[in-house]
C-alpha cells in the first residue's frame, strides 16, 4: 500500500511508520515540524533500512494536501494539537488546526479520489466516564476540554462523510495514553519545549533536565488520589494502526475502535515504575488539579481484538524501560 501519514514525524506517527515500513508498505510522511524534528527521517532509515518520503507542509494547505495525496491508498491522520491543558487556554488554535485542518484534508481527499482514512482519535471523546471500563458504545459528547471536543467533532464529521459517500471508509481509533519508545532508543516522545504529557516530563526529571514533576491533583476518587489512565506502549499502538490498514481497505462506512491495555495505572504508579526502570529518584510536587482533566479512564479493548486481531502485549515496565532508554541516549 501507499500510505500517507499526516503528522507522521511526531511521536505516534513515527513509530507507526516503523511498523508500516517493516511490513513492506510505501510510507509518505506529511508534517509541518511544529512539534517534531527532521532528524527522525535518518533514525527511521537506521531502524528499518528504508527511508520514507517526507513532505513538509501544513494540513490546512489544501493545494499541498492534494499534491501529497497523489497515488495514495490510505491516509492515517495524526496531525493535530494534542495538549489537554493548553487547549483550554487556546481553543481557537485547537479548533482551527484540528477541525479545520481535517476539513481541508477531507476536501483534498474528495478531489483526489482517496476514500480510506484511519483517524487518530482519543478517549477524551467519552468525557467523564459514567462507568468503567469504557466500551465503544459508551456515550460521547461530553468531552471536558477543547482538545477532546475537537476530536469528537472530527469523529462526527467523518460519520457524516461516510453517510454521504457510501464508498468512504473511516476508522476512528480512540487512543488511551500512549507512552514508551522504540526499543532501539533511537526515537521516542521528544516534544519541543516543556512537555505536556506525563512520561517525557518524568523522563526529563530522571535525566536531570527538569528539576521536578508536578502531579496535578491528589484528591481524585482513586486509590491513591492521583489520576488513573490506561497507559499503552506506543509500539502496541503502532501495531494497532498497521492492523487497521487491511480493515479499512476491505470495509466501508464509519467505525470507532478503542486502543488501550484495558487497565488503569495512577500517576504515582507510573512514577514508581519509572524509578524502578531508570534507577533514578523522581522528585515531584503535588499541585492543584489541571483544568479539563478527569479522575480515571480505561477501556475495554475487546472490539479491537475481534475486528483487527489486535491486543496490547507490552507491560508498564516495558513502557518505562523503553522511555528511559530513549531519554538516556539523548545528548
Amino acid at each position: 500500500m501507499n500510505i500517507l501519514l499526516t503528522g507522521g514525524m511526531g511521536f505516534i506517527g513515527s513509530h507507526t511508520a516503523i511498523v508500516l515500513l517493516e511490513a513492506g508498505h510505501n510510507v509518505v510522511l506529511y508534517d509541518n515540524l511544529s512539534n517534531s524534528d527532521a532528524s527522525v527521517l535518518d533514525r527511521l532509515e537506521t531502524i528499518t533500512g528504508r527511508r520514507p518520503s517526507f513532505i513538509e507542509g501544513d494540513i490546512r494547505d489544501g493545494i499541498a494536501m492534494q499534491k501529497a495525496l497523489a497515488n495514495i491508498d490510505v491516509v492515517i491522520h495524526f496531525a493535530g494539537l494534542k495538549a489537554v491543558g493548553e487547549s483550554v487556554h487556546k481553543p481557537i488554535e485547537y479548533y482551527d488546526n484540528n477541525v479545520n485542518g481535517t476539513l481541508v484534508l477531507l476536501d483534498a481527499m474528495m478531489k483526489t479520489g482517496v476514500r480510506r482514512l484511519i483517524f487518530s482519535s482519543s478517549s477524551t471523546v467519552y468525557g467523564t466516564p459514567a462507568t468503567l471500563p469504557l466500551t465503544e458504545d459508551c456515550p460521547t459528547g461530553e468531552a471536558t476540554n477543547p482538545y477532546g471536543r475537537s476530536k469528537l467533532h472530527i469523529e462526527q464529521i467523518l460519520a457524516d462523510v461516510c453517510r454521504a459517500e457510501p464508498s468512504f471508509s473511516a476508522i476512528c481509533l480512540r487512543y488511551f495514553n500512549p507512552i514508551g519508545a522504540h526499543p532501539s532508543g533511537l526515537i521516542g516522545e521528544d516534544p519541543n519545549g516543556i512537555p505536556n504529557n506525563l512520561l517525557p516530563y518524568v523522563a526529563r526529571v530522571a535525566h536531570g533536565t527538569l528539576p521536578y514533576l508536578k502531579v496535578f491533583g491528589n484528591d481524585y476518587p482513586t486509590p491513591d488520589g492521583t489520576g488513573v489512565r490506561d497507559f499503552i506502549h506506543v509500539m502496541d499502538l503502532a501495531d494497532g494502526h498497521a492492523k487497521a490498514v487491511p480493515y479499512v481497505m476491505n470495509n466501508t462506512g464509519w467505525i470507532a475502535i478503542n486502543l488501550g491495555c484495558g487497565r488503569g495505572y495512577s500517576v504515582l504508579e507510573v512514577i514508581h515504575a519509572f524509578e524502578k526502570s531508570s534507577g533514578q529518584k523522581i522528585p515531584y510536587q503535588l499541585v492543584e488539579r489541571r483544568e479539563g482533566d478527569i479522575a480515571a479512564n480505561w477501556c475495554d479493548p475487546s472490539k479491537a481484538q475481534r475486528l483487527l486481531g489486535w491486543s496490547a502485549t507490552r507491560t508498564i515496565d516495558d513502557m518505562c524501560h523503553d522511555a528511559w532508554n530513549f531519554e538516556s541516549r539523548k545528548e
